[in-house]
């Protein structure tokens, strides 16, 4: 597993995330999700579809972004920083 390649796929992701007027755009998600970080949470089937059809990650790799997208995203969508 390449940490540098998987670090940079979480980096992109995170660019490519925003918070408008409390709700939630990313890039593996329809295009707006309600903004409710426990309910984004608990879905992350398209996040796995995303990363397995844009970075042709396997499940070991998903899971090592997914996690580290959690600890990164969540403390922003609560400050609501990414705009």
């Amino acid at each position: 597993m390449d940490n540098k390649f998987l670090d940079k796929v979480i980096e992109q992701i995170i660019s490519e995330t925003r918070v408008i007027d409390n709700k939630l755009y990313t890039p593996f998600l329809s295009p707006l999700f309600s903004f409710s970080p426990s309910a984004f949470l608990s879905s992350p089937l398209s996040f796995l579809s995303h990363c397995k059809e844009v970075y042709s990650l396997n499940e070991q790799e998903i899971d090592y972004v997914w996690g580290k997208y959690k600890k990164e995203i969540v403390p922003i969508m609560d400050k609501k920083e990414l705009v």
